[in-house]
């Protein structure tokens, strides 16, 4: 890629939005609203899936073509995505950790709950194996 201002521009704005709606995302699940993320949305995954096709044309010596200026911009929308995108991931991480081990709790407790016999109640007698006849020769 040359140093075309239209596509350094275009992915400068594609940086901005997607960066937007990563912090829009982390704002949700902070105040504890999944269903409010934007990022699973399809105009976010089309927006991603551009940003991706201009991020792959561009190369080390279009960066080095460009001007001070231009590169500068472009340096920082990228230092702030890529920072927006690492707390993403650990929140969106911490997030499923806590579900999953809720869960895990809930599934647990049901299963002990289902296991535990109460007391006074009729007892269904435990079908003994057969196996302590079978290693004791002795009977």
């Amino acid at each position: 890629m040359t140093g075309d201002p239209r596509k350094i521009e275009r992915l400068m704005a594609l940086t901005e939005r997607l960066t937007e709606a990563l912090q829009a995302d982390i704002e949700a699940l902070e105040r504890g609203r999944p269903r409010e993320m934007r990022t699973p949305k399809p105009d976010v995954q089309q927006l991603t899936a551009f940003y991706r096709r201009e991020a792959e044309s561009f190369n080390a010596a279009a960066v080095g073509a460009l001007p001070k200026d231009a590169r500068d911009k472009l340096t920082d929308a990228t230092v702030r995505f890529r920072e927006v995108v690492a707390l993403h991931a650990r929140i969106v991480t911490r997030v499923k950790n806590a579900t999953e081990g809720m869960i895990k709790a809930i599934a647990d407790d049901v299963a002990k709950r289902k296991s535990a016999q109460r007391p006074y109640s009729p007892q269904r007698p435990v079908p003994r194996s057969a196996d302590a006849l079978i290693y004791n020769s002795v009977v």
